[in-house]
């Protein structure tokens, strides 16, 4: 084995280690029904693949897998500085890929990722959209 192999062999499982943890939190009792979604037989990778090249909705499928607070979060959590024609956009282009799940609460809508979906669907898909690194503003 070169030194280089080596070097490779040793390094790999502690880049591994570093890897952001996915937060799955638990599904609270009486959540009202979802908004129309495809079942998980009918989520394709190149319709996930499409909604994830864009940065923005990138940013909210990381946002929700690395710092969810609670199981679900509303448009305003996310801090984003965009009209709210826009976010509605970008968050049903999300929904209706499959990756997230949106509920209505009243007036507002909230949304959490598919991890079971996705994980079945597409193993390994979310921690790399989880160790994606979001390029500086």
């Amino acid at each position: 084995m070169t030194t280089q192999a080596t070097q490779a062999a040793h390094t790999a499982p502690s880049a591994q280690s570093a890897r952001p943890a996915i937060k799955a939190l638990p599904e609270p009792p009486d959540l009202p029904p979802p908004l129309p979604e495809p079942a998980v037989e009918e989520i394709r990778l190149e319709t996930v693949l499409g909604a994830l090249s864009d940065p923005l909705r990138l940013r909210i499928v990381r946002k929700l897998l690395l710092e969810s607070e609670r199981f679900d979060h509303t448009c305003g959590w996310f801090g984003l500085d965009r009209p709210k024609s826009s976010l509605t956009h970008h968050f049903k282009a999300l929904r209706e890929a499959g990756i997230t799940r949106q509920r209505q609460y009243g007036l507002e809508r909230r949304s959490h990722i598919r991890i079971a979906d996705l994980d079945g669907r597409f193993p390994g898909l979310l921690d790399l959209v989880a160790d994606w690194t979001p390029a500086e503003r």
